[in-house]
């Protein structure tokens, strides 16, 4: 599970897309590993740190792409 540097060719939308699909598939290894027997914790707190980080990417990327509304 690597991330990628977004490219020019990387839309903010496509980029928001992305980040909440790998969110998504760290979410279910989470689960699954966690389901097992004699999980490994060491990969465990590597997979929820990376969904942390993701989840900011996805909070700042939606902060960014709602407008600021005029007051």
């Amino acid at each position: 599970m690597s991330f990628e540097m977004p490219g020019a060719e990387d839309t903010p939308a496509a980029l928001l897309m992305r980040l909440r699909a790998e969110h998504r598939q760290l979410d279910d290894a989470i689960v699954e590993l966690q389901a097992g027997p004699g999980h490994d914790t060491l990969s465990l707190q590597r997979m929820k740190k990376r969904k942390l980080q993701l989840k900011d990417c996805i909070t700042r990327l939606e902060s960014q792409l709602i407008p600021d509304e005029p007051a």
